[in-house]
Parts: C-alpha cells; structure tokens; sequence
C-alpha cells in the first residue's frame, strides 16, 4: 500500500497541479500542506500559487495549488 507522500508525489510527478480539495477528494489527504512540506523536506522542487475558487455557498475564496515539473 502507498503512503500518502508517494500518492502525493506520483501525482505532482504525471504534471497534475493538486487543491486541498483535490487531495482529499482524490487521494484521501486532508493535510495536504503537511504533506508537501514533508516533500520539500525530502529535496523535490514542488511550486506553490494561490488560485480562487468557489466554496459551497457560492463564495470566492483563495486556496494554496501546488505543482510540480513532470518527470
């Protein structure tokens, strides 16, 4: 079984930006800022930005996305 930091890192690896929600909806990761951090801390160059999405209500919010350079 794969950990979450090597769901996470094939993931960003195949040049698929990943959301909070993405994380968990598609790789079962709450703490996805956690998980990146364990990453970086591993060496792999992982970009962050900030992009706008709507919440439940209809409410713009900003969000972290992050990225990767495919492998």
């Amino acid at each position: 079984m794969q950990t979450q930091n090597e769901r996470l890192l094939g993931y960003l690896a195949a040049g698929m930006p990943i959301d909070p929600l993405r994380a968990w909806t598609e790789l079962g990761i709450y703490r996805l800022g956690a998980r990146i951090f364990d990453l970086r801390k591993l060496g792999y160059d992982i970009k962050s930005s900030r992009t706008a999405v709507k919440n439940r209500y209809g409410e713009s919010c900003i969000v972290a996305s992050y990225s990767m350079t495919p492998a």
